[in-house]
Parts: structure tokens; sequence; C-alpha cells
């Protein structure tokens, strides 16, 4: 009976221990094996164990299109998976990234705002049309040249201390917003010509939600644009209401369908 006992507690001691990390590319998967992170064939899994205290990740030039699993690094402090396919990258969840290494691919949508810990961001040649990093108040470099960037937001109260910055080759960027106008004209010289800096560029790097104004009698919405809440006030609205709502890409954010009211809607 003890034997029985011993043996029941090691199954449910491995099953406890034996969680998993989804790894859906298979190229990424191919490259934590080749590190020893993973072992045997590749099955789409890892087990989490085997990468949550791995600080040091080194993928470049593996042909990987999607980092899903990245999450689960949660002690990562260096990555470099430049030269790779990728078209998305989120590292919020990898709150103790100093370097991120992620130039050469083929990035949109590049999400850094929780990785407070940030160092040094080289994400050059890449498909980039935003870059926000005003919550990485500890970074010294940023190079996020040769891509086609339309807003960069780098006010983020360490300018002073950010020696190394390009932007170069953006040639759709007039305007970046920063700390401070003087230091950064004078210290950041790597830009384009028809780029200057602001305090306050007009155009943030979260796309503003907007609407074209209605001036119907009973139909309100404020502010607009906005990159926040919104207020719809549908005033004694007689008939039913068909509401779609977009950004400034023209991308619908929010349809909603409403009956005859005189509710103010908060969104």
């Amino acid at each position: 009976m003890k034997n029985l006992l011993l043996a029941l507690c090691l199954i449910t001691a491995i099953n406890i221990n034996a969680q998993t990390t989804a790894i859906p590319d298979a190229n990424f998967e191919q490259a934590l094996i080749d590190l020893g992170y993973d072992t045997g064939f590749i099955d789409g899994i890892v087990l989490t164990n085997n990468i949550d205290t791995v600080t040091n990740l080194n993928v470049f030039n593996k042909n990987i299109g999607d980092l899903t699993g990245i999450e689960d690094f949660t002690a990562l402090t260096v990555l470099d998976c430049s030269y790779n396919q990728l078209t998305s990258l989120d590292l919020t969840q990898n709150t103790a990234l100093s370097c991120l290494e992620c130039r050469s691919n083929q990035l949109t949508s590049l999400v850094v705002t929780q990785n407070t810990a940030l160092t040094q961001l080289l994400c050059l040649d890449n498909q980039l049309t935003s870059l926000d990093v005003t919550q990485n108040t500890a970074l010294t470099l940023l190079y996020c040249n040769d891509s086609q960037l339309t807003c960069l937001n780098v006010k983020n109260g360490n300018n002073l201390n950010c020696n190394y910055f390009e932007s170069s080759n953006n040639p759709n960027l007039t305007c970046i917003e920063v700390d401070d106008i003087t230091y950064s004209t004078t210290n950041w010289t790597n830009i384009d010509a028809q780029t200057s800096f602001s305090t306050n560029c007009g155009n943030p790097c979260s796309i503003a939600t907007g609407v074209e104004e209605i001036n119907l009698t009973n139909l309100s919405l404020y502010p607009n644009p906005t990159t926040g809440s919104i207020t719809i006030d549908l005033g004694e609205t007689k008939s039913n209401l068909n509401l779609s709502l977009t950004n400034a890409l023209g991308q619908v954010v929010l349809t909603k369908n409403y009956t005859s009211t005189n509710q103010s809607i908060l969104i």
C-alpha cells in the first residue's frame, strides 16, 4: 500500500511539473531544440520549466515567422530574433527584458509598453509605421532607422540618458516627440532632413479613435478624436440606431445597435 501511495505521489508530482508552452512555429521550436531547451521531434510544445529561467535567447536568422511562446520566457533579459520573418512581436510579458534586437524582420507591430527595464532597442529594417517607447524609461539606445515610420514617440523622461539614437531612412517621418527639443536637436543628429523634434507632435502613436462630425439635432459625440473613452449622447432618438466606429486607419473598432432611447453611452 505504501508503495502504491508513493507511486501515486510521484505521478502527481510529474504531472504538476510537466506544464507545457505552445510553440506553433516549427522553426522556432527547432531553434529551441538546437539550443537544448527542447528535445526529440517537433511537436508544437516545450516544457515550460525548460524555458522560464532562460535569460539570454539568440534565435538569429532561423526563418521564424511566429514567436508565440516567448511570453513564457519570463526571466529573459536579452533577446536577439533578428533576420527572421516576424510580422508582429509582443513582449509585454517579458518584463525583465533589457536588450532587444529584432532588426531585419517584416514587423508591422512591436509592443514593448510593459518593458520598463529595456535599455537597448534595435528594431531597424522593418515595416513599422508606429513606435511608442514612452514607457521604456531606462532606454539608452534606440535604432529604428530604415523603416516606414510615420509616428515615433520617445517622450519617456529619460532622453538625456539616451546616448545612441538613429531614425534615418524613414521617409514619411516628419516629427519625433521628445522630452527636450534642444537636447535632441543637438545630440540626436541621425535623422532625416524632413524630420524635426517636438514635445507635442499632435499625432500620438496610439491610434486616435475618431468619427466624422455629426450635426444631427439629437446626436452628439465627444471628445472627437480621442485615444480613450468616447461619449455618445443619443438625445431623444426616435428610431433604431446602427453605430459603426472606425479608427484613423479606417478600421472598424466597434459596431453596436441601439433602439430608440434618450441615453448617453460611454465606450
